[in-house]
């Protein structure tokens, strides 16, 4: 069966270049049967002796699939097919990987939070049902807060049963979702309380909070807006993982961008409030939260907005409504807002441009050139250290501010005289992040020093 799946996945990935996927397939010489007490046994990825020629073959077929993918050199071969293993998992891990297909593997000994879904064609009972579906439950963060099942095979006996067995055997309900027709709709809970649906909350939404009005006048209003928008968030993020979900959002996408515009408007100014206050404040801005990592969900690159400010030079820089579909973009999302600056220099400059994202990808790079040399020149930095420094934060993704590194970076003590050093460190650290907030993840290649 991993055979089939694997091959149909290849044939209609070679049939339509747009559905391609990074699959890997893996088995070793393991019993494929059903295991009487549903135990499933530790894999062992050190043999394939045991594999008949048609199954080694295909797996070795498989992994040059996979070593031409990721330049790789692995096979079916005792410690090559171990060291695949070890590589596969670490990908997966990684997000470099969108499917694996698996036999009695990966099951157990193996834990990788981002797994969102697992597909089940196994009749999988008791103890090995729990393992396999164990696989997904890894809550992450606040975008995942449960793991999908997709079972080809009717489970729904087997899960109670398990569930029952080693868990509270009322548990079911609380570990499995509701239907999609609750969370749209609204249901009553177990405990007799009404919860609204998503149906509900977006009419709140647009009923009080239209777009229509230019603000959000008044600090419980704003309290009242952040509140709800935030269920909305998550409500969405929930119901985003049933297909029936797909043409029923009700808000449409500019719309969206809109209300996420007005959202993070108002975390910006909560958020200068609350350092304006203090860190020992008590005030109402204690108890506001934001949804940031859902925000962040709901994706919007810079490669979407070059493709609109391309769109907008192709009309000879005439049409403006594109350039307010890029404004309602940026303000929506949280990564770019801080390129805003860099981003509305770029279409300025535009109408003789030939290739918009050659010439991006230059301005980004002379831009970056420029603000680095200003801020090692304004703080006297050590710049060999400081291009080091940052070659390591845009290769790691953030900029560290413990440890020795950042120290190395600094003019000597006497430059600032004794006592204000950890102010200075603290004002580079500030323009560091700044820096890197702007220029971090919107193209072309990142090198700041001669070092290999």
């Amino acid at each position: 069966m991993a055979k089939l799946y694997y091959a149909e996945f290849k044939k209609q990935m070679e049939a339509d270049p747009t559905k391609k996927l990074r699959i890997a397939v893996i088995y070793s010489f393991a019993p494929n049967e059903e295991e009487s007490d549903g135990i499933i046994d530790e894999e062992n990825p050190e043999d394939t002796s045991a594999l008949d020629k048609s199954s080694r073959d295909f797996l070795d077929e498989a992994i040059m699939d996979y070593n031409m993918t990721f330049h790789t050199n692995y096979d079916t071969s005792s410690e090559k097919f171990q060291n695949y293993y070890k590589d596969v998992s670490l990908r997966m891990k990684n997000k470099e990987l969108d499917l694996l297909i698996v036999v009695n593997m990966f099951l157990t000994g193996f834990d990788a939070t981002t797994l969102n879904t697992l597909w089940v064609d196994k009749n999988l009972k008791m103890h090995g049902l729990i393992q396999a579906f164990s696989r997904t439950n890894r809550i992450l963060n606040s975008i995942k807060t449960f793991g999908n099942i997709v079972c080809f095979r009717n489970l729904q006996k087997r899960v109670d049963s398990a569930i029952s067995l080693f868990g509270d055997k009322n548990a079911s309900g609380i570990v499995l979702l509701q239907k999609f027709q609750d969370y749209y709709y609204g249901y009553v809970s177990v405990d007799d309380k009404p919860m609204p649906g998503y149906v509900d909350l977006v009419a709140d939404l647009q009923g009080k909070f239209p777009l229509t009005e230019p603000q959000i006048v008044g600090e419980q209003n704003q309290k009242d807006f952040i509140s709800l928008f935030g269920a909305i968030l998550r409500m969405r993020n929930l119901l985003s993982s049933f297909d029936e979900f797909a043409g029923k959002e009700i808000i449409s996408e500019r719309d969206l961008q809109d209300y996420l515009g007005r959202y993070q408007d108002l975390r910006d100014e909560w958020k200068r409030k609350r350092e304006e206050e203090g860190g020992d404040s008590t005030d109402i801005t204690d108890d506001i939260v934001f949804e940031v990592e859902l925000i962040k969900q709901i994706e919007i690159n810079i490669d979407y907005i070059l493709m609109l400010v391309k769109k907008y030079h192709d009309t000879h820089c005439e049409d403006k409504e594109v350039l307010i579909t890029i404004k309602k973009a940026i303000d929506a999302s949280p990564e770019l807002r801080s390129k805003k600056a860099l981003i509305e220099t770029f279409i300025a400059g535009i109408n003789d441009v030939e290739d918009v994202m050659t010439e991006w990808h230059d301005f980004v790079a002379e831009q970056r050139e420029q603000d680095l040399v200003a801020i090692i020149k304004e703080e006297k930095l050590k710049e060999a250290e400081t291009r080091k420094f940052l070659d390591n934060s845009f290769r790691e993704g953030e900029i560290k501010i413990v440890g020795t590194d950042i120290e190395k970076i600094l003019p000597p003590v006497s430059r600032f005289g004794g006592g204000n050093r950890a102010k200075k460190k603290e004002g580079v650290i500030s323009k560091l992040k700044a820096f890197f907030e702007k220029y971090f993840g919107i193209g072309g290649s990142v090198k700041f020093s001669d070092e290999p």
